[in-house]
């Protein structure tokens, strides 16, 4: 378990890598009603800039984030994310890793006394190292209980 007070500035992790496949693309599609031709025509996709489709932004963040889902902290949860930004399209066959890096450590607005917030800036890179999404996933963390607060256990617990 990992306390607000444990997490530092500068922490840093790295997903493994994963390949973009037309199955992820079409499965997305699916899930979402994102049937937009950029990610779906491939005839069309031919005649655009990028010449082939591309995955959704979303799915890219999608793919991210649960690769960098590695232990569950039960001490934490996902508040959300600032800042996302697609930078460059990301298209079938490319393979990206996430790496995360801990940016910012603030007091809850409303119950700083329980809790923290943890804001770590994700960057998605391609093959290529090139920067393809970045984002800023913010975390609601609970501080470690002090010694005041936490309850004793009663004399029919201790027997066992």
């Amino acid at each position: 378990m990992t306390y607000f007070e444990d997490y530092r500035i500068g922490e840093r992790h790295e997903s493994y890598g994963r390949t973009v496949t037309e199955s992820d693309i079409v499965a997305h599609a699916g899930q979402t009603g994102d049937f937009y031709p950029h990610h779906m025509d491939a005839e069309f996709c031919a005649s655009q800039p990028f010449g082939q489709r591309m995955a959704h932004g979303t799915l890219v963040l999608s793919m991210a984030i649960g690769m960098l889902a590695g232990e569950i902290n039960e001490e934490a949860m996902s508040y959300g994310y600032d800042r996302v930004r697609f930078i460059k399209p990301v298209f079938i066959g490319d393979t990206i890793r996430a790496r995360a890096e801990i940016v910012e450590l603030v007091d809850h607005p409303r119950q700083p006394e329980r809790y923290g917030m943890a804001h770590e800036r994700v960057d998605v890179v391609n093959q290529r190292g090139e920067t393809v999404l970045a984002l800023t996933k913010i975390y609601v963390v609970n501080r470690r209980p002090s010694v005041s607060t936490v309850h004793p256990t009663s004399e029919h617990e201790s027997e066992h």
